[in-house]
């Protein structure tokens, strides 16, 4: 069972990362890094702080950068651990694959798709009941996490994992600022 799904994984891997059209190169290198999104993270906290106390704002990003912490940590401690060598650094398909951007250090999971889906997240779940459409923002993580395929530097099921580790942090995040914050929020007055 382990064999067929390493197998799928290195398969669907090798097959997407072939759709890709050397014209797109430059703006997939682009799109996979972290830094191109900052405009976006700054809508984030325009969102997150909009109409809120002061003290409801700081308890919000402060729950938020504690849960990127949690997902940085576990993912540099879950990739020492498993060990699993990048597509990229793979020698048995290195040569059947293109390799727009090459990256050190293991694969397994990903740490793209676990930021992003775990930033997105709780960014929804802090501003859903104030912005409706905030669940289109979930094309972003998706859109990323098919970049880290395109370069050549993370196999579907890294992705796969990454985001599930991103949607569950967020959860347990939110659950935790709801259970134990929003209740002190709640006793400030907006300023």
């Amino acid at each position: 069972m382990f064999d067929k799904l390493l197998t799928w994984d290195r398969e669907t891997f090798i097959y997407l990362n072939s759709l890709g059209i050397e014209e797109y190169d430059q703006f997939w290198s682009i799109a996979t890094n972290i830094s191109t999104w900052i405009p976006l993270y700054v809508l984030f906290l325009f969102l997150v702080m909009y109409k809120r106390s002061k003290k409801e704002k700081i308890q919000k990003i402060l729950t938020a950068v504690l849960m990127l912490l949690f997902v940085l940590l576990l993912t540099g401690v879950t990739k020492e651990l498993v060990g699993r060598i990048r597509p990229s650094a793979d020698a048995e398909i290195n040569t059947l694959i293109r390799i727009i951007k090459g990256s050190n250090g293991f694969s397994f999971f990903s740490g793209h798709s676990a930021y992003s889906f775990a930033l997105t997240t709780i960014v929804v779940l802090f501003i859903k009941d104030t912005f409706k459409w905030s669940w289109a923002f979930y094309i972003w993580p998706i859109f990323l996490a098919f970049s880290r395929i395109y370069v050549g530097v993370h196999y579907p099921v890294d992705l796969i994992t990454g985001a599930i580790v991103g949607i569950l942090s967020g959860n347990l995040f939110y659950g935790i600022y709801l259970k134990f914050i929003a209740p002190y929020s709640r006793l400030s007055r907006p300023e």
